[in-house]
């Protein structure tokens, strides 16, 4: 049997599987955590409090902390400065060291961590040695069947593909039911496809365990997708914290938006407490009179209408995705062109003239020095 059909059988014993039995999720607080790796400083003055069955993701680039925040809860590093708490019982720093085993925290690599001597079941049974055996492969074979693998509990690592390696990752995890679960960039090595199903079928089985659940990753869109709170890093340091809805329509600053978007960014003068650009004039609340601001257009906010409508422009380039187009437009005033995702079937050819109009919720408007 082939993978891809394989997987499709898979994909139809996941949706089929048995509930996945809750756990006595926990509280998880960083207390003004730092962290060195000698003379570079990871994290800085870190605080946050992860509600019992919270998703949250940290989200950043590489080097900025995340991983080391995890490492931090698990107990594999051990917090510069500040304190660490389960349900409100110190287990890291200003003297407190709970070893990680007594921690009721689960630690989910990138690399899945498999071991290629052991049986799926035997991986899945490894974090239940306290139990007898018995009960341990009843446990098990449990949590297989909960990720659509139960008919490849006797199979090895190596004979399977990279999605379902991560559910047997996955079903190993669960199976002890930590009160936190923490899973470092679970996702990262599956394709575009596969990802987004493993991605679902994930959150279906956090959601039914009600775990707590801190995932890290650099992927915006998975971070909305998973989180019920994002937590933006940068340099170590938390930008906003926030519901996914709420980072990406108000972020804190323009760095924040580029994370979480490509960006048409036209420079402009606040008067009135508007900014006038070549393609409109927009809101800006809170900037001074007179003041240098920047005005941030998504590129699913740019629209095409025919010629003598909106604002005049001449289509530069034009590349078809499916759903919609990719264009490039030429607006009299701007040194670059306007980029677009615009709906598929509007009707114009590139080096022909269009008229541009601006959904004004597409906008986020900064104040130059945030740039």
């Amino acid at each position: 049997m082939s993978d891809r059909d394989r997987h499709g059988g898979m994909l139809r014993g996941f949706a089929a599987r048995g509930r996945t039995p809750a756990t006595i999720a926990a509280r998880l607080t960083y207390d003004n955590v730092g962290h060195r790796y000698g003379d570079v400083e990871a994290v800085r003055g870190f605080s946050l409090n992860i509600e019992p069955g919270e998703i949250v993701c940290l989200l950043g680039r590489s080097g900025c902390g995340k991983t080391t925040l995890l490492r931090l809860a698990a107990g594999v590093e051990v917090p510069t400065s500040g304190r660490i708490l389960v349900n409100d019982r110190p287990v890291a720093g200003e003297g407190d060291f709970e070893p990680p085993e007594r921690r009721g925290i689960g630690l989910m690599f990138q690399e899945f961590a498999l071991f290629p001597h052991l049986s799926n079941l035997a991986n899945v049974m490894f974090g239940l040695r306290a139990l007898p055996k018995a009960d341990a492969e009843r446990e098990a074979r449990l949590a297989l069947e909960r990720v659509g693998l139960a008919d490849y509990a006797d199979a090895y690592p190596h004979m399977l593909s990279g999605g379902e390696q991560q559910r047997v990752a996955l079903a190993r995890a669960v199976v002890p039911r930590p009160g936190v679960l923490l899973m470092d960039e679970p996702f990262s090595g599956l394709d575009a496809r596969l990802r987004d199903e493993v991605r679902d079928d994930t959150l279906t089985v956090l959601r039914e365990s009600r775990a707590t659940c801190v995932i890290v990753t650099h992927d915006p869109e998975e971070a909305m997708r998973m989180a019920d709170r994002i937590v933006l890093m940068r340099n170590g340091m938390m930008v906003q914290v926030a519901d996914p809805e709420t980072m990406y329509r108000k972020p804190a600053d323009l760095l924040v938006a580029r994370f979480f978007c490509d960006l048409n960014e036209l420079p402009g003068t606040v008067h009135g407490s508007m900014v006038e650009t070549p393609v409109g004039r927009f809101a800006a609340p809170g900037l001074a009179e007179g003041s240098q601001a920047i005005v941030a257009i998504r590129p699913q906010g740019v629209g095409l209408t025919p010629a003598g409508q909106g604002v005049p422009g001449r289509l530069e380039q034009r590349r078809f995705l499916g759903v919609v187009d990719l264009v490039e437009v030429a607006v009299a005033g701007l040194d670059k062109p306007l980029k677009g995702r615009v709906r598929a079937g509007v009707n114009a050819s590139p080096k022909s003239e269009v008229g541009v109009v601006i959904d004004p919720a597409e906008v986020l408007v900064f104040a130059a020095s945030a740039a």
